[in-house]
């Protein structure tokens, strides 16, 4: 059967300096199996597949796979999504500029800012210290020494995120790991007055291989959640990503009067069609 299809790049607004998603406007009648099939051939770091929401709450439903697994929730392919879905004019957003998206993590709503599409921080599902048995694990397989971490981090809002804070972002540039076991996000400030607050990496293991995310949003938003709620950021500001494999990724930070944190960026569709599915 014939599907609209796009790929969509996130948290940029140049073409092919983010983070590509692949959106299936319309999953309706495919398996599981099917679905991750899907998503192990496109081979990006995530897959999507548009459906009904089955609450009137939201405006539609989306399961996101990775080449080997089906997320509860995830940034990039959020907003792609949301791009491809209101590209398509599969549907428009209500009078107040939110879509709600349905994900196996609940309701995620989505807006249109100045800085692009922003989705809502969901709450963390395990947060709080890591353990030092995790923590020299994490630092063997980074190739630094524990004590270069100044600070760590549960910060897992579904993906599985851990965070380490290092001294700078030439050190956070610098890491090459070639196998790890957790999926580790790494941060670190740049100096005072500089473009963006923070400097970002993501790795993830991969049939055993450290893979890095271009730029990821679900650990933004759990890193703006860390450093927001200790007093170390203030939103708005801007989180940069991408740059170790030659990306430009932003993610841009702000914060409701109720608290609530929004992660946004731009979003460029790059391939528009139709797949076969």
């Amino acid at each position: 059967m014939r599907r609209t299809f796009m790929q969509v790049d996130v948290f940029t607004a140049e073409p092919y300096r983010g983070n590509p998603v692949a959106v299936v406007l319309d999953g309706t009648g495919l398996s599981t199996e099917a679905m991750q099939a899907f998503a192990r051939w496109t081979n990006l770091s995530e897959t999507t597949f548009v459906l009904p929401a089955s609450t009137p709450q939201a405006d539609y439903a989306v399961r996101i796979f990775t080449p080997v697994q089906e997320l509860p929730f995830a940034g990039h392919p959020t907003l792609g999504t949301c791009h491809a879905w209101l590209a398509a004019g599969a549907g428009s957003p209500p009078t107040n500029g939110i879509v709600v998206q349905e994900c196996l993590a609940g309701l995620v709503p989505v807006r249109s800012t100045l800085d692009g599409l922003a989705f809502a921080a969901p709450p963390q599902v395990r947060s709080g210290p890591v353990d030092s048995a995790d923590l020299t694990r994490i630092a063997r397989e980074l190739g630094i020494k524990k004590g270069d971490i100044r600070s760590s981090q549960w910060v897992d809002n579904g993906p599985g995120w851990v965070a380490v804070e290092l001294a700078d972002p030439e050190a956070v540039l610098a890491l090459a790991p070639r196998t790890i076991s957790f999926d580790i996000g790494v941060v670190a400030f740049h100096p005072e007055g500089s473009e963006t607050l923070y400097e970002v990496r993501a790795f993830f293991p991969k049939d055993g291989v450290a893979v890095e995310d271009p730029v990821t949003g679900s650990l933004n938003a759990s890193l703006a959640q860390w450093f927001i709620g200790e007093g170390r950021a203030k939103a708005p500001y801007t989180a940069s990503q991408g740059a170790a494999v030659d990306r430009r990724g932003r993610a841009v930070i702000t914060q409701d009067d109720d608290g609530t944190i929004w992660v946004g960026g731009g979003t460029v569709t790059c391939i528009s069609g139709s797949v076969e599915l």
